[in-house]
């Protein structure tokens, strides 16, 4: 494309470039998970390295990037959830969405684990979301029909399970996943519930869901 004299030609180059850059970078990431090499993104984009890294100078800028929708969409299922006026349907449907999303994307419960400081937005979106699905749980709670023993911690543990049948199952049996969300919902139902052990302290939890997402990153044993 000819640039104009004021580089309004330029500019357009560069958006389309980093919008087609974002694009490959959604699907590699939901395909093969945020591990991908950066190069197999650049080459499902179609353009250069070079162009890749002008654009986001690290991984962490382009997952962000490539993952402000998805983090949006579940900020706005959470307050969707919280204006529902029945706060057991809430809960459950906020619950069976996280799993959706995460059974349609291998790379969303790994950005979970991850803090992204220059992405304002991105950012934002989380901590509305979190603060929505503490308010979902008291709700429900307080309606009588969630477990009282239910902590906002109990969901990253429901979506590491979730993985683990992900992973057995993607190919010989791709639906297996929502038997098992069913079972968790049943579970957190005030009416059946059952004593619990203990849930891990919030930076155990962490820890734990850093290691199952990046295996590679932390070989040191968990401290208590």
């Amino acid at each position: 494309m000819t640039s104009t004299p004021d580089g309004a030609g330029l500019r357009v180059d560069a958006e389309r470039n980093r919008q087609r850059v974002v694009a490959a970078a959604r699907e590699a990431f939901a395909e093969l998970g945020i591990e991908v090499p950066m190069e197999e993104i650049a080459r499902r984009a179609g353009v250069g390295v070079g162009t890749l890294y002008r654009r986001f100078p690290t991984r962490a800028d382009l997952i962000a990037a490539a993952f402000e929708a998805k983090m949006r969409a579940q900020a706005e299922a959470a307050r969707q959830a919280v204006e529902d006026p029945d706060p057991w349907r809430a809960f459950c449907s906020y619950v069976e969405q996280m799993c959706a999303m995460q059974a349609g994307d291998r790379g969303f419960t790994t950005v979970l684990t991850m803090t992204f400081p220059t992405a304002k937005r991105f950012e934002a979106d989380r901590e509305r979301a979190y603060a929505d699905f503490a308010a979902l749980v008291e709700r429900a709670k307080a309606a009588g029909k969630l477990r009282a023993d239910f902590v906002t911690e109990d969901l990253p543990i429901f979506l590491m399970a979730n993985a683990g049948v992900l992973a057995a199952t993607a190919d010989a049996a791709p639906e297996a996943w929502r038997r098992l969300v069913g079972y968790l919902i049943q579970a957190c139902a005030a009416p059946a519930a059952q004593p619990l052990p203990d849930a891990p302290a919030p930076r155990q939890l962490y820890r734990a869901l850093l290691r199952a997402t990046h295996p590679q990153r932390d070989r040191a044993p968990a401290k208590q």
